[in-house]
């Protein structure tokens, strides 16, 4: 099966501080790595978000460009949307 490549967006939660939303964008990238070809990983850091979301007004932010099978992008979101601390995420396909 041939790779597509990829870009996500991952906004990870500061209320328990950015050590803790850094040690989740290890882990994902740990799991991108595993999985397929990390590309480009540019870290927006802590900004204000446009709305609160679960009462926090600020996110960390982080964008990752990576190449991997069609099938791993449905387990990544998967993932994503059980872990605590994941706000939001958008992952698309270039």
């Amino acid at each position: 099966m041939a790779t597509k490549n990829y870009e996500i967006m991952m906004v990870f939660s500061v209320k328990d501080g950015e050590e803790a939303a850094k040690a989740l964008q290890e882990r994902f990238q740990g799991l991108i790595e595993k999985n397929g070809t990390l590309g480009e990983v540019d870290e927006w850091g802590k900004r204000a978000l446009a709305y609160p979301i679960n009462d926090e007004p600020e996110g960390y932010y982080v964008v990752v460009k990576y190449s991997a099978e069609p099938t791993f992008p449905m387990e990544l979101e998967r993932r994503l949307k059980i872990t605590e601390g994941v706000l939001r995420f958008l992952n698309i396909a270039e």
